[in-house]
């Protein structure tokens, strides 16, 4: 994965909403965020603007309006964001976000559930790896 630059928290907020709306006008963003956040018109261009700068979104004209669309999948961007996170806030390390995780996250029973599920991938990886490592080559 390409290593885009960083995002503000306003920033991932819009990234957040196209990703989840696309393809956005101005028009449609400035709806939404004048409500959830009271931004103006020029504060939603500008954010926009700027992630397609940054990487993380395109802008295409349809019918005389520009619309913007996120340059890679939703789950691709958060993966990125993410390991970005882990690397510069925790130290590369995942003992702060596990300790999180296990005492103060209100975690869902789906939530829950799929945690399990990834833990349990985690230990065949392991498992497969260690078996590979004890073969004789």
């Amino acid at each position: 994965m390409d290593q885009k630059p960083e995002v503000t928290p306003a920033e991932l907020e819009m990234l957040g909403y196209v990703s989840q709306h696309h393809p956005v006008t101005v028009r449609r963003a400035t709806e939404h965020f004048s409500v959830t956040s009271g931004w103006a018109r020029t504060t939603v261009l500008t954010l926009m603007e700027r992630l397609r700068q940054k990487g993380y979104l395109t802008r295409t004209k349809v019918d005389g309006v520009n619309c913007y669309s996120p340059t890679a999948p939703r789950t691709e961007l958060l993966r990125g964001l993410i390991l970005r996170f882990v690397q510069k806030a925790l130290g590369g390390s995942l003992s702060p976000l596990m300790a999180y995780l296990g005492t103060d996250a209100e975690l869902s029973d789906a939530e829950l559930e799929e945690l399990k599920q990834i833990v349990q991938k985690l230990e065949g990886q392991r498992g497969q790896q260690d078996f590979e490592h004890d073969e004789p080559r």
